[in-house]
Protein backbone atom coordinates (compact mmCIF):
# COMPACT_ATOMS: atom_id res chain seq x y z
CA UNK A 1 0.00 0.00 0.00
CA UNK A 2 1.22 3.45 -0.79
CA UNK A 3 1.34 6.09 1.88
CA UNK A 4 -1.15 8.30 -0.03
CA UNK A 5 -3.63 5.41 -0.31
CA UNK A 6 -3.34 4.71 3.43
CA UNK A 7 -3.97 8.37 4.32
CA UNK A 8 -6.95 8.51 1.96
CA UNK A 9 -8.37 5.31 3.48
CA UNK A 10 -8.07 6.75 6.99
CA UNK A 11 -9.74 10.00 5.98
CA UNK A 12 -12.64 8.15 4.37
CA UNK A 13 -13.11 6.13 7.56
CA UNK A 14 -13.54 9.27 9.65
CA UNK A 15 -17.08 10.61 10.08
CA UNK A 16 -17.87 13.63 7.96
CA UNK A 17 -17.96 17.02 9.69
CA UNK A 18 -21.64 17.21 8.84
CA UNK A 19 -22.22 14.17 11.07
CA UNK A 20 -21.09 15.97 14.23
CA UNK A 21 -23.88 18.02 15.85
CA UNK A 22 -23.00 21.62 16.66
CA UNK A 23 -23.03 22.56 20.32
CA UNK A 24 -24.17 25.91 21.68
CA UNK A 25 -20.75 27.58 21.48
CA UNK A 26 -20.12 26.56 17.86
CA UNK A 27 -23.69 27.43 16.86
CA UNK A 28 -23.46 30.86 18.51
CA UNK A 29 -20.06 31.54 16.96
CA UNK A 30 -21.38 30.65 13.49
CA UNK A 31 -24.73 32.46 13.65
CA UNK A 32 -24.40 35.52 15.92
CA UNK A 33 -24.89 38.76 14.03
CA UNK A 34 -26.01 37.00 10.86
CA UNK A 35 -29.28 36.70 8.99
CA UNK A 36 -29.50 33.20 7.52
CA UNK A 37 -31.93 31.99 4.89
CA UNK A 38 -33.04 28.37 4.95
CA UNK A 39 -34.31 26.21 2.13
CA UNK A 40 -35.97 22.79 1.98
CA UNK A 41 -36.51 20.57 -1.03
CA UNK A 42 -35.22 23.26 -3.39
CA UNK A 43 -37.58 25.99 -2.15
CA UNK A 44 -37.30 28.92 0.24
CA UNK A 45 -38.39 27.92 3.76
CA UNK A 46 -37.64 30.88 6.02
CA UNK A 47 -35.13 33.33 7.41
CA UNK A 48 -33.74 33.87 10.89
CA UNK A 49 -31.78 36.79 12.31
CA UNK A 50 -29.41 35.82 15.13
CA UNK A 51 -28.85 38.48 17.77
CA UNK A 52 -26.79 38.79 20.96
CA UNK A 53 -27.76 36.86 24.09
CA UNK A 54 -29.18 33.96 22.04
CA UNK A 55 -32.12 36.02 20.79
CA UNK A 56 -33.57 35.42 17.31
CA UNK A 57 -36.17 36.75 14.91
CA UNK A 58 -37.81 34.17 12.59
CA UNK A 59 -39.98 34.62 9.51
CA UNK A 60 -41.45 32.28 6.93
CA UNK A 61 -40.75 35.11 4.44
CA UNK A 62 -44.36 36.28 4.76
CA UNK A 63 -43.67 39.56 6.57
CA UNK A 64 -44.74 38.16 9.96
CA UNK A 65 -41.80 37.89 12.32
CA UNK A 66 -41.56 36.07 15.64
CA UNK A 67 -39.13 37.00 18.37
CA UNK A 68 -37.54 34.13 20.22
CA UNK A 69 -34.60 32.72 22.11
CA UNK A 70 -32.54 29.58 21.68
CA UNK A 71 -30.77 27.19 24.06
CA UNK A 72 -29.00 23.85 23.91
CA UNK A 73 -30.82 20.71 25.03
CA UNK A 74 -28.61 17.64 24.68
CA UNK A 75 -27.28 17.66 21.11
CA UNK A 76 -30.11 19.87 19.87
CA UNK A 77 -30.57 23.62 19.61
CA UNK A 78 -34.09 24.51 20.76
CA UNK A 79 -36.02 27.65 19.95
CA UNK A 80 -38.83 29.23 21.95
CA UNK A 81 -40.90 31.80 20.08
CA UNK A 82 -43.33 34.37 21.45
CA UNK A 83 -46.37 32.67 19.88
CA UNK A 84 -45.55 29.07 20.92
CA UNK A 85 -45.09 27.45 24.30
CA UNK A 86 -43.49 24.29 22.94
CA UNK A 87 -39.81 24.39 21.95
CA UNK A 88 -38.81 23.71 18.36
CA UNK A 89 -35.64 21.61 18.58
CA UNK A 90 -33.20 21.01 15.75
CA UNK A 91 -29.88 19.26 15.37
CA UNK A 92 -27.49 21.51 13.44
CA UNK A 93 -24.54 20.27 11.42
CA UNK A 94 -21.83 22.20 9.61
CA UNK A 95 -22.02 21.20 5.94
CA UNK A 96 -19.70 22.17 3.11
CA UNK A 97 -22.10 24.90 1.98
CA UNK A 98 -23.39 26.05 5.37
CA UNK A 99 -25.70 24.79 8.09
CA UNK A 100 -27.89 21.72 7.84
CA UNK A 101 -30.72 21.35 10.36
CA UNK A 102 -32.73 18.21 11.17
CA UNK A 103 -35.95 18.66 13.16
CA UNK A 104 -35.85 16.86 16.51
CA UNK A 105 -32.95 14.78 15.17
CA UNK A 106 -35.49 12.64 13.33
CA UNK A 107 -33.89 11.08 10.21
CA UNK A 108 -37.36 10.93 8.62
CA UNK A 109 -37.99 14.66 9.18
CA UNK A 110 -37.42 17.34 6.57
CA UNK A 111 -33.92 18.77 6.57
CA UNK A 112 -33.31 22.47 6.19
CA UNK A 113 -30.16 23.82 4.67
CA UNK A 114 -28.59 27.23 4.71
CA UNK A 115 -29.46 28.75 1.36
CA UNK A 116 -27.34 31.28 -0.42
CA UNK A 117 -28.94 34.32 -2.05
CA UNK A 118 -32.60 33.35 -2.22
CA UNK A 119 -33.47 36.73 -3.68
CA UNK A 120 -35.75 37.32 -0.70
CA UNK A 121 -35.49 40.02 1.92
CA UNK A 122 -36.35 39.62 5.59
CA UNK A 123 -39.29 41.92 6.03
CA UNK A 124 -41.05 42.36 9.34
CA UNK A 125 -44.28 44.26 9.06
CA UNK A 126 -45.74 45.97 12.12
CA UNK A 127 -48.70 44.66 14.08
CA UNK A 128 -51.90 44.18 12.14
CA UNK A 129 -53.95 47.35 12.08
CA UNK A 130 -57.54 48.01 11.21
CA UNK A 131 -60.79 46.40 12.13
Amino acid sequence: MTRAFLILSLLLALPAAAETPMGAEAFDRYTRGKTLYYGADGSAYGVERYLDNRRVVWSFLDGRCQDGVWYQEGEQICFLYEDRLDPQCWTFYQGQDGLIARFENNPEARELYEAQDLGEEMLCYGPEVGV
